[in-house]
């Protein structure tokens, strides 16, 4: 029986890293659709194979969700074992697993997978080339999600935010509450995903056997400071009271306590998003407008 027929409105779907920013808000939109099991760190480590081998093999399910990860951009470079364990070795083992239940992985990367060297938007036929452990460990774990030859999809997002976890626009509007004078880097570009977005477009692929690579991010460009600024404009218009109105700019030499490098621009191609679903994410300004009015508006 093909995948498309044994799906059906109630499909089982297992949702890893479901403590996280993305896997909880897949939980919130999936828990009344589907029948939904979801595991954090603390239930299910990526870290160690053979739990993860037990614990999925005594599960059946149509759909498994990969949102977890060693999401530590710095602490990937001093933990690189751990590091390819987690991002690489262990997506793999999933792929292995699906493909012998007949079912469906789902797996999330990063734009961090680019070097950053190109100003247009990157496609996914784009040469990935990695600038850190982090993105060297992601890149390796798509390429073992995919050797899995199951019609498995890897899904690249970038700058992701929403209201389970605080994320970087979280950090900049709860400075602007404490400080009158904030800053962020001006020189580095990429585009916020709302992870509320994320979860409302994902069933679209649920059941189609397009496997291989794809991007998913709000539209447009932005860099940290135009983000932040943004943020603190829509707290403004939502009457959210903040010390701070206007954000400076940073340059990226004055980030001395990273680590790792990360890619200066990053900008993501979902031309083929909107190819195969006939639909284009909406703006990223809208995303987060949205976000804020939603969840800062009601504290």
């Amino acid at each position: 029986m093909q995948r498309a027929e044994a799906l059906c409105q109630k499909m089982k779907i297992v949702i890893l890293g479901a403590g996280g920013r993305l896997g909880a808000a897949l939980m919130r939109e999936y828990r009344e659709r589907y029948e939904v099991d979801g595991f954090n760190h603390a239930q299910l480590d990526l870290a160690s194979l053979d739990e993860v081998r037990a614990t999925l093999a005594a599960r059946n399910f149509d759909v498994l969700i990969n949102a977890a990860g060693f999401t530590d951009v710095d602490a990937c470079e001093t933990a690189r074992d751990l590091a390819f364990l987690v991002n690489a070795k262990a997506p793999g083992v999933l792929g292995e697993i699906c493909h012998a239940k007949g079912a469906r992985l789902i797996h999330f990367s990063t734009d961090y997978v680019f070097d950053g060297q190109k100003r247009a938007p990157y496609t996914e036929v784009d040469p990935a080339n990695p600038i850190s452990v982090y993105g060297q460990s992601k890149l390796a774990g798509e390429k073992n999600v995919l050797a899995a030859e199951n019609g498995h999809l890897v899904v690249r997002v970038s700058w992701v935010f929403g209201p389970d976890r605080p994320s970087f626009i979280d950090a900049m509007i709860r400075r602007a509450e404490q400080h009158e004078n904030i800053q962020a880097v001006s020189e580095k570009f990429s585009t916020p995903t709302y992870t509320h977005d994320v979860a409302r477009m994902l069933p679209q692929f649920f059941n189609r056997d397009e496997g291989g690579i794809l991007h998913f991010a709000n539209a447009g460009k932005c860099s940290w400071q135009e983000y932040a600024q943004w943020g603190l404009d829509c707290c403004r218009e939502a009457g959210i009271p903040l010390k701070a109105g206007t954000v400076g700019a940073a340059k990226l030499s004055d980030m001395t306590n990273w680590v790792a490098r990360r890619p200066v621009y990053s900008v993501l191609s979902t031309v083929k998003y909107t190819e195969l679903t006939g639909t284009a994410p909406r703006a990223w300004r809208e995303a987060v407008a949205d976000y804020i009015t939603r969840f800062y508006s009601k504290k």
